[in-house]
């Protein structure tokens, strides 16, 4: 039976071959609206359900993985920026603080339909405005949820991580083994 990751994401692609090299890439083009009613901490697993069903149904006798990542700062979820400008405010907001960041999976296995998610906590150090001027230079913060990437060169603005490393950059490989 093979897999297919219902991802464009070039970081899940890489972690997914932590688990097994035998898998294709099928991104899902659905339309990622949440419905009112759904936590903040559920809606990447509600967006991971609705990518894997959509590619699911194209190829109904494959495992299917679909995945969604949220940064979560308070109770409001940063996406990816839209602007420079945008960016500096996530950054300035998460500088010194503690915030969640929520992987939810959806695994479609034999008509089966399992979904989780996996919260780990980042703290941020206080950031210098030079420092956070220096990584807008950068092409990293704008194509990533909450402007940064924890296996780049923000890494250098954690002060801890509670929980899964991996979940952070994208896919919690140490629980999705157990579904695939």
């Amino acid at each position: 039976m093979g897999i297919i990751l219902a991802s464009a994401s070039p970081r899940r692609r890489e972690l997914l071959e932590y688990i097994t090299a035998q898998f294709s890439v099928v991104p899902s083009g659905v339309e990622e609206v949440v419905p009112k009613g759904i936590s903040v901490l559920k809606q990447p697993e509600y967006l991971s359900k609705i990518k894997a069903l959509d590619i699911a149904k194209l190829y109904p006798n494959v495992i299917v993985i679909g995945a969604d990542t949220a940064v979560i700062l308070g109770n409001v979820i940063l996406g990816k920026p839209r602007s420079r400008e945008d960016a500096k405010n996530m950054l300035t907001n998460l500088s010194g603080k503690v915030h969640k960041v929520v992987t939810g999976c959806t695994v479609v296995k034999n008509g089966k339909v399992s979904s989780f998610s996996v919260v780990s906590k980042v703290k941020f150090q206080k950031l210098k405005e030079s420092d956070i001027e220096a990584y807008l230079d950068t092409d990293e913060p704008y194509d990533k949820a909450g402007s940064y990437a924890v296996q780049g060169r923000a890494g250098a603005f954690i002060e801890w991580i509670k929980g899964d490393y991996f979940n952070i950059v994208g896919l919690p490989i140490a629980k999705l083994k157990d579904y695939i």
